[in-house]
C-alpha cells in the first residue's frame, strides 16, 4: 500500500451507525448520514445504509452525484449547504432534497425543475441562534407564503443548525422554536409540514437525555458516526467506538540534533513566527506527510512517548526521544485524527485509503 494512508474500520462505522439510528428510533426520529469528511467514501456511505439511517447526505452535489451513481439502494440524497444559482440543475437532477434559506435560490430550484419536468423537495431552514444559515423565526410565514406559489417545489419540513458557527448548543428551548413555527404555518396556511430537522451531531446527547420538543423527527449526523465523538466536548459518546480510523505516515529521516534552530531567525513557510522551548539533544523522526494533506494540530500518535513538533507542506516532524518503542527508517507512526484532521486528510489526493472489517 502507498504511504500516507488512512485506515478507515467500516464495521465500527456501521455499529457506531446503528447505536445511534436505535438511539433516535425509540424517539421517533430519524437519521441522515453525513459523508462529508470522508467525501462520500462509497464504502463509508454503505457502512452508514447497513447500519440503517434513512438517507445520506452531503455538502458537495458532486458527492451526492458520487452517491447516486454508485449506491444500489434506492434511498433519498440530501443536500446540505445552501444551493449555489450556479447548480440549482445539478441539485435538482441529483439531489431528493435540499436544505435552502434564500427564496430566490428557490425560485431559480423551481425554474429547474420545470425544465427537468420533476418535483424538488426542500427543507427551509431557520436560524434559531447559531447565526450560521437560515432565517430569522420572525420572516418564516412570509417566505412560506411566497415558496408555496412555486407548482415544482415540495416544502416537507423546517430545520436548523446548531454549534457549528457561534457554538450554540441545542436546547428544548431552541428547538422548540421549530415546533411552533411548525404550528403557525399549519394554522396561516393549512398544510402540515412532515420534517422537524433539528440539527447536526450536537443535538444527539439533548436526544439521548430526552430533550427533545415532541415533533422534531430528523437529524443529520456525521462526525458521532465518524468518530464516536460527543461534539460538545469531543468526549467518547456513550457506546459509540472512537478508533473508527488512523492514519499512518512513513519515517523518511530519523536523526538527533539540537532542539534550538541555528541563525538568524525569520517567518517559516507559512509566515508563522515560532517559539521554541525545547533545548539540548532530540531525536526527530521526520514523516512523508504535512499540511497539504492534514490537520497537523488534529493529530495524535497512537505510540506513546511521541511529541508532535510542527510540519510543513509535506513534512510532520516528531520528537521520538521518549518513544516507548525503537524506530528506524521506514517505520509508519500511526495518528488518530479529530474531525478537522480527518476531513483534510480524505480530501487530499494524496493520501491513500484502505479499509478494515
Amino acid at each position: 500500500m502507498n504511504s500516507p494512508y488512512i485506515a478507515i474500520n467500516t464495521k465500527k462505522i456501521q455499529e457506531n451507525t446503528r447505536y445511534i439510528v436505535d438511539l433516535a428510533k425509540k424517539n421517533g426520529v430519524e437519521i441522515y448520514g453525513v459523508g462529508k469528511a470522508s467525501c462520500a467514501d462509497i464504502k463509508v456511505a454503505q457502512a452508514m445504509l447497513k447500519g440503517g439511517v434513512k438517507g445520506l447526505a452531503d455538502s458537495r452535489i458532486s458527492n451526492i452525484k458520487k452517491l447516486k451513481e454508485n449506491i444500489e439502494e434506492d434511498i433519498p440524497l440530501m443536500l446540505l449547504r445552501i444551493p449555489m444559482l450556479s447548480e440549482v440543475k445539478k441539485v435538482v437532477k441529483f439531489a431528493d432534497i435540499s436544505l435552502n434559506s434564500e427564496i430566490k435560490v428557490i425560485e431559480q430550484l423551481n425554474k429547474a425543475a420545470k425544465n427537468l419536468n420533476k418535483n424538488h423537495k426542500i427543507i427551509l431552514m431557520v436560524d434559531v441562534g447559531d447565526r450560521r444559515e437560515g432565517i430569522m423565526p420572525d420572516k418564516v410565514l412570509d417566505t412560506v407564503s411566497q415558496i408555496i406559489n412555486f407548482d415544482k417545489i415540495e416544502l416537507i419540513g423546517l430545520g436548523t443548525n446548531l454549534a457549528c458557527f457561534g457554538g450554540v448548543i441545542p436546547t428544548y428551548k431552541n428547538l422548540k422554536i421549530l415546533i411552533d413555527l411548525k404550528t403557525e404555518i399549519y394554522n396561516k396556511f393549512k398544510f402540515n409540514l412532515n420534517i422537524i430537522s433539528g440539527g447536526n451531531s450536537s443535538s444527539l446527547p439533548l436526544l439521548k437525555d430526552n430533550g427533545f420538543p415532541e415533533g422534531v423527527n430528523q437529524l443529520r449526523v456525521g462526525e458521532t458516526i465518524l468518530l464516536g465523538n460527543n461534539v460538545l466536548n469531543r468526549e467518547r459518546f456513550f457506546e459509540a467506538h472512537q478508533d473508527t480510523f488512523f492514519l499512518s505516515a512513513e519515517i523518511v529521516e530519523l536523526k538527533i540534533k539540537p532542539a534550538q534552530p541555528k541563525g538568524e531567525r525569520a517567518e517559516n513557510a507559512f509566515g508563522e513566527k515560532k517559539v521554541i522551548t525545547k533545548t539540548g539533544l532530540r531525536k526527530r523522526a521526520i514523516l512523508a506527510v504535512g499540511r497539504q494533506d492534514i490537520d497537523i494540530a488534529g493529530l495524535t500518535p497512537l505510540l506513546a512517548g511521541l511529541e508532535i513538533e510542527d510540519g510543513s507542506s509535506d513534512h510532520l516532524i516528531v520528537d521520538v526521544t521518549n518513544s516507548e518503542k525503537e524506530l528506524k527508517i521506514g517505520d509508519s507512526i500511526k495518528f488518530n485524527m479529530n474531525y478537522g484532521a480527518l476531513l483534510k486528510a480524505f480530501t487530499s489526493k494524496y493520501v491513500d485509503k484502505i479499509y478494515i472489517t
